[in-house]
């Protein structure tokens, strides 16, 4: 494996302006899960540390005028943009390196199509967007009344972010939030810290961002950012990461009537149909194997019709054979390691799971045996699945994908829909118009179509059922930052 390129990370956190280390002092190590190397070290922060990071967030939309300085938020994330921009390959080699983000993915989601239109397209909405719009006038009550709706800033957002796309759901956040004239605690996943402090060294260095309104809080403790759910201060909870957590979130936050955002897992269907063209079709269903799974809109389970099955087996297998894999610093590598030994050892588990199930292995399903270091698991492919079955029912978040038998398109759909989860998915066939019928019947909130990719700061992305609440990105997402106040005032 090569070496990797010599750099520091920011160790220390973003508080109410100021860059600091935890108040105890302490720090974790950085961890390269190509490895197992230290990085490097973070400050470690505390609850304390985070109620303060909280209260700075108040007092900055208390008592400043970011909330209402439309202007002064545009050119904030302005100079954020041209900050980051400057510093792009430093933070290139820093995602490869923590998040073991391979290379070519860089130039794309992990990196480049997020740093190009995540913070321009709210920016851009700033000015765009109807703060305010007329109602008729009312004659409720035998009065006449001039009315409008007034959109206005939620207040306090607590950012929680997962270590898979640290940085694109970051940039999908707080471009939003600070636009719509909140402020912030970002906590970013104790794997993947060091783009978030990164980002909290550009805000104080490179912006007019008023102290509190944008912090950075890392910590290894994970219920440090449990403060975010607890605490009155803080009016809303924008989450990506599993369903489980997001649960705990909605329980947590209950008491305080906390608002939330919450993109959540997913186990999406790929649905090849019998006249796709299926040379071109089925290969593709190797991306799975793209940043080694973990990815929530991955397409982990392909279905193939019955009457093609046998062909769509031998293709599938033929391509996840070839998927390259290795050092994430090599840019002709798809596939690098899992985050962590939790990770790599829960999908084992999962690829043990479907044996036992009587799921047919016919490709990988171990650690490769050419990595002594790192946390690494093969391309792995099952065929012969169920959908009952556990690798076919639960996000695995790895390079594993699961192949099911399909009858007709109803059945195709019925299967597709049999899911606690709704966030992505895919249909290819030779005929766009069936295709596009099958797709307007899955339960899922986005949808690909012969290989369309629907993406983009533009684009609202989140999920149906277990998949979440609201939306990142898109008018949607903006307004979820939002609250709604109707005004009317009494006219002769």
């Amino acid at each position: 494996m090569a070496e990797a390129p010599s750099f520091t990370g920011e160790v220390r956190m973003l508080i109410d302006g100021e860059l600091v280390e935890a108040d105890s002092g302490k720090r974790f190590d950085n961890i390269n899960p190509a490895n197992e190397e230290v990085l490097g070290q973070v400050a470690d922060a505390s609850a304390d540390d985070m109620r303060r990071a909280i209260a700075a967030a108040r007092r900055a939309f208390d008592e400043t005028d970011w909330s209402t300085n439309r202007a002064l938020r545009k050119r904030c994330l302005e100079q954020l943009q041209e900050a980051l921009e400057a510093e792009r390959e430093e933070l290139r080699e820093e995602l490869i390196a923590e998040v073991g983000a391979p290379r070519m993915v860089t130039y794309s989601v992990q990196l480049d199509t997020p740093l190009e239109d995540g913070l321009r397209y709210p920016a851009k909405m700033i000015e765009e967007f109807p703060w305010e719009r007329d109602l008729p006038n009312g004659a409720a009550f035998g009065m006449n009344s001039q009315r409008q709706v007034w959109k206005e800033p939620m207040g306090v957002v607590g950012a929680i972010v997962p270590w898979n796309f640290p940085f694109e759901v970051t940039i999908g956040k707080i471009g939003q939030i600070l636009a719509t004239g909140n402020t912030t605690v970002l906590k970013p996943a104790p794997d993947t810290p060091w783009n978030a402090t990164r980002l909290g060294r550009l805000v104080a260095e490179k912006t007019d961002i008023p102290p509190g309104v944008f912090n950075v809080v890392t910590s290894s403790d994970h219920l440090v950012g449990e403060e975010l759910t607890l605490s009155p201060l803080v009016d809303m909870i924008s989450f990506t990461g599993s369903t489980a957590t997001g649960k705990r979130i909605m329980e947590k936050g209950a008491a305080t009537m906390k608002r939330v955002f919450l993109e959540l897992g997913g186990k999406s269907a790929m649905i090849v149909l019998d006249d796709a063209d299926f040379a071109t079709a089925v290969p593709s269903g190797s991306m799975v194997c793209m940043h080694a799974g973990q990815g929530c809109a991955m397409q982990s389970r392909m279905l193939l019709p019955r009457s093609r099955y046998d062909e769509g087996v031998e293709l599938i297998t033929q391509a996840m054979s070839m998927v390259p894999y290795g050092d994430p610093s090599d840019p002709n590598m798809m596939m690098g390691p899992l985050i962590s030994a939790k990770q790599r050892d829960r999908v084992l588990g999962y690829i043990a799971k479907g044996q036992e199930e009587g799921a047919k292995l016919v490709l990988g399903g171990g650690r490769p045996s050419q990595f002594p270091k790192g946390y690494w698991v093969e391309p792995t492919l099952f065929v012969d699945v169920d959908n009952s079955m556990t690798i076919a029912q639960e996000e695995i978040f790895g390079p594993v994908l699961a192949v099911i038998p399909y009858d007709d398109d109803d059945d195709a759909v019925r299967i597709a829909n049999d899911s606690g989860y709704g966030l992505s998915g895919g249909v290819f066939s030779g005929n766009e118009a069936r295709a596009t019928a099958v797709a307007r019947r899955i339960r899922t909130g986005s949808i690909s179509v012969n290989g369309g990719m629907w993406y983009g700061a533009d684009s609202p992305y989140g999920g149906y059922k277990a998949s979440g609440v609201g939306r990142q990105n898109g008018l949607e997402g903006f307004e979820q930052y939002l609250e709604t106040k109707a005004i009317a005032w009494l006219r002769p």
